[in-house]
């Protein structure tokens, strides 16, 4: 099983909610994909003018492809996290995110083709950020790591990211099972990924 074949497989799950744009370039370092999903929910009484609270959730995965994980890429994921997905994407180069934001989900999606050591395991599962914004009136931020090793088929998570985890397990059968991948869907509707 290649990388390209289980993001490809990957993609075609996660574009049912999210739009997926490709490739995606951060500080001139090119990535073979980036999701994007918003939801917006309000209540109001008898006519949407009466509005007593609204809300809006997101969630941006980066997704990473690579031979290995070693520390230097657990390092750049870190960074990705902090000096560009919360900064850049969650509040807009902004002191602080919109007004009704509730969470923003920033996640950092690898398939590496090898297995992982230990130390790596043990450096994904203690992944973690998350920043608040005025006492988490203004909402929050959390970093959610998952990683698929494809020489095992196992999947890891940090804590925040485990409920991830049965997706990217289920990923593996459905590759094996020749699936119709993100790409031969958008090949049948003549139309393509996002463009940043």
């Amino acid at each position: 099983m290649k990388t390209a074949d289980y993001l490809d497989q990957l993609l075609r799950k996660y574009s049912g909610t999210f739009d997926i744009y490709q490739p995606y370039v951060i500080h001139g370092k090119e990535y073979p994909a980036y999701g994007y999903f918003f939801s917006h929910v309000e209540k109001y009484v008898l006519v949407r003018e009466a509005n007593m609270w609204s809300s809006d959730s997101y969630e941006h995965i980066l997704f990473i492809e690579t031979e290995e994980v070693s520390q230097t890429l657990i390092d750049e994921a870190y960074g990705l996290v902090k000096d560009y997905m919360e900064p850049v994407l969650v509040r807009k180069g902004e002191e602080l995110p919109p007004p009704e934001h509730m969470y923003s989900y920033l996640t950092i999606s690898i398939i590496a083709q090898q297995a992982l050591s230990k130390e790596m395991i043990k450096a994904i599962k203690r992944f973690k950020y998350e920043k608040g914004y005025r006492f988490n009136m203004r909402g929050f931020s959390q970093a959610h790591i998952v990683c698929a090793a494809l020489e095992d088929e196992k999947v890891y998570t940090n804590y925040a990211g485990r409920k991830q985890a049965k997706l990217y397990r289920n990923n593996y059968q459905d590759v094996k099972d020749g699936k119709p991948g993100f790409r031969q869907i958008l090949e049948e509707q003549n139309t393509e990924a996002f463009r940043q």
